[in-house]
């Protein structure tokens, strides 16, 4: 199944090369994917996996380990934000 994976802002860093230009990458999954087993493969920080969503839909931190990702969903991740 394919997985748009997108990170913003920070993490952006965690993408390979030729995907920080447009922030996502397409992914190539088995059924039955977590959220936290791609947070696990690109070693992201838990600590800065702070609005994670499918599909535009907020996946709590104690769902990311159990909540499986669909083929065509969009996974996108944030770290936290500060601004004045």
């Amino acid at each position: 199944m394919k997985v748009i994976f997108k990170l913003y802002a920070t993490l952006q860093d965690y993408l390979p090369a030729e995907a920080k230009r447009t922030n996502a990458q397409t992914l190539h999954l088995e059924e039955g994917t977590t959220v936290q087993q791609i947070i696990e493969r690109f070693a992201l920080p838990q600590k800065l996996c702070h609005l994670v969503l499918i599909d535009g839909h907020f996946v709590p931190p104690g769902e990311r380990g159990t909540r499986v990702l669909e083929d065509g969903a969009i996974l996108a991740i944030w770290p936290p934000v500060a601004g004045g």
